[in-house]
């Protein structure tokens, strides 16, 4: 049994929670901005990983500085949970800071050198 689509208002009122998602063109898509190519390659590759330990992959649109995720399930013809349980996760392991919570690692350094996600979009 395929996954249910959601309604256009099932899918507003989940975005809610994933603030910087948007619904557009079928599918919910978040940008995720970097600074530059290593940043961007290492970001692909943990979508790719989570996507595929999921079972459900995204369509993404890469270029030097991000990534576009988009998501929708194919089998349903439309979004589903599945999509917002995806994107849920990417959100948790995409923009983890570690630097922000009370743990001993101190997270990326904040200098051009270093700098990997820019966490403000």
């Amino acid at each position: 049994m395929p996954p249910i689509k959601l309604s256009d208002a099932e899918i507003a009122e989940r975005l809610t929670a994933l603030p910087h998602w948007r619904h557009e063109a079928g599918a919910i898509r978040r940008t995720y901005r970097t600074f530059g190519w290593k940043s961007t390659l290492m970001l692909v590759t943990t979508i790719g990983h989570l996507a595929e330990a999921a079972w459900h992959h995204p369509e993404l649109h890469v270029t030097y500085t991000g990534v576009e995720v988009a998501l929708n399930t194919h089998d349903a013809d439309g979004i589903t949970a599945l999509d917002f349980a995806l994107a849920k996760k990417m959100e948790e392991v995409i923009c983890w800071q570690p630097n922000k919570e009370d743990g001993i690692l101190p997270g990326t350094p904040q200098t051009p050198e270093y700098v990997y996600i820019r966490y403000d979009t």
